[in-house]
């Protein structure tokens, strides 16, 4: 049944894959009750406003649907997410960045504070913004390979928001995220499952689909309002903050990033991409 399952779950990805009609690929299966909403915004799902909003409305709607579970995946074959799309930042329309801070904000406070169990399988490369959106899931399955992950933000001249930092904390513990966020470390998987960044590794996505659905069914008989009641206890705190403090913190982010040496380096980097390309 799984040999079954696993076939068709890779089917389907490839046909999403190929298609690259949509900036998200929206399944469910209807046996377990789980959606699996996979990013497909080729060549790196590169988080900008569009993919945002999408991410934001997927995400409220299927806690309204009253799904068992959801699952965040990738529909591209070797990365999860590339974080943050750098053109929303380097030399920015201030109008569209502030409309692009904000739907980030929600989203990850949504995403992070989810009532129903959200498991990620990651099936590539996270760094960054991608590392952001696998921490502030319950659980995380990464495929095993040459692909890293973690916050790698300072490599780029970048300082992570507090609502970024926090959950690496928890999961880290405060002197490893520390070190690690200092120096923008990303980990190959092994690092990775030794640290606790993830907590399993697989051989491929499908499989990492097949830990996330374990993973969510393992609450089938434990009661949704206490489960509900402890994951705001832990992790409340960090969205509260950002409630109260999004506008300065929105304002200070805007005048970060058109700091003249945060422009410089976001230049170099957007040069070298196109070098890459070329």
């Amino acid at each position: 049944m799984f040999a079954l399952r696993r076939f068709l779950i890779n089917k389907q990805f490839a046909r999403n894959y190929a298609s690259g009609k949509k900036l998200l690929e929206i399944t469910q299966d209807e046996s377990t009750g789980v959606q699996i909403i996979s990013m497909a915004k080729p060549p790196v799902n590169t988080l900008n406003l569009e993919l945002l909003e999408e991410l934001k409305s997927s995400l409220v709607e299927a806690q309204k649907s009253n799904y068992k579970g959801i699952i965040l995946s990738s529909s591209l074959p070797t990365v999860f997410s590339g974080g943050l799309d750098i053109m929303e930042m380097y030399k920015p329309d201030m109008e569209r960045f502030t409309n692009f801070w904000r739907t980030l904000q929600d989203m990850w406070m949504i995403l992070y504070g989810l009532e129903i169990p959200v498991a990620a399988a990651i099936n590539g490369a996270s760094p960054a913004g991608g590392c952001l959106l696998a921490i502030s899931c319950e659980y995380r399955a990464f495929v095993d390979g040459k692909h890293t992950i973690g916050l790698n933000e300072t490599q780029l001249g970048i300082i992570p928001p507090q609502w970024f930092v926090d959950p690496y904390v928890a999961i880290l513990g405060e002197k490893r995220a520390e070190r690690a966020m200092m120096k923008g470390t990303l980990f190959r998987p092994n690092e990775a499952l030794n640290i606790g960044l993830v907590d399993e590794l697989v051989s491929d996505k499908a499989e990492a689909i097949q830990k996330c659905l374990k993973y969510i069914s393992s609450y089938d008989n434990i009661s949704k309002l206490a489960r509900n009641k402890i994951k705001l206890k832990l992790r409340g705190k960090s969205i509260s903050w950002l409630q109260k403090n999004r506008e300065f913190e929105l304002n200070e982010i805007k005048q970060f990033i058109q700091l003249p040496n945060v422009q410089k380096g976001l230049h170099l980097y957007v040069q070298a991409l196109k070098q890459k390309k070329n």
